[in-house]
């Protein structure tokens, strides 16, 4: 009967923890975004209406984006990056950030691209994912080659492996799905894998 109820216990504090910090992070995200922005509709309305602020940011994330894909927006967007990076703090927490959450953009020319296969003689298989397709010419005709990232804790530190193209293999898994598979150690792996 203990065994039956630890097993219980565990499976349900392991479905229940993540759920719970998941719920929490977002009701802590939207909260900061909303109290940053209600004092100024309540004094615009003069009264308070919940989740303006939520409204509000998410349409003004919108129209960023939205400008920031035309010619003009482009370049107002550089020349703005370009002045802030100047600022010796903001420089070394921005850029970083921004190399980061770009390499997980699907339209990011510098991102992920796909997730690939590599077999080492004396490891196996390792998964990464593709961050550049190059050739190197070592006398005998450009010869394809890959770059291939390969996170070693989590996603944040890793091994960038040059390989030659025929060594890789592409299976059937999204950059998304090869995230959360390395964000929970491989458990998120498909049952079969197509290649």
């Amino acid at each position: 009967m203990f065994t039956w109820l630890r097993r219980r216990f565990i499976t349900g504090f392991f479905v229940t923890v993540p759920l719970f910090i998941t719920v929490f992070a977002l009701a802590w995200f939207f909260r900061v975004v909303d109290d940053a922005t209600t004092p100024l509709y309540d004094q615009l309305l003069g009264r308070r209406i919940p989740g303006l602020g939520i409204l509000s940011t998410a349409v003004a994330i919108l129209i960023i984006g939205i400008v920031a894909t035309n010619v003009f927006g482009r370049r107002l967007v550089s020349r703005a990056e370009a002045l802030l990076l100047r600022v010796p703090v903001f420089k070394t927490i921005y850029s970083p950030l921004k190399q980061l959450i770009a390499a997980f953009s699907p339209e990011s020319e510098s991102g992920f691209k796909r997730v690939v296969l590599i077999e080492h003689a004396t490891r196996g298989f390792s998964i990464g994912f593709l961050t550049k397709e190059f050739t190197v010419n070592r006398g005998a005709g450009p010869e394809p080659m890959l770059a291939v990232y390969v996170p070693t804790n989590n996603l944040y530190l890793g091994d960038v492996v040059v390989c030659p193209r025929e060594r890789a293999l592409f299976p059937d898994i999204s950059v998304e799905e090869g995230i959360r598979i390395f964000l929970t150690g491989g458990v998120a792996l498909p049952p079969t894998v197509k290649l």
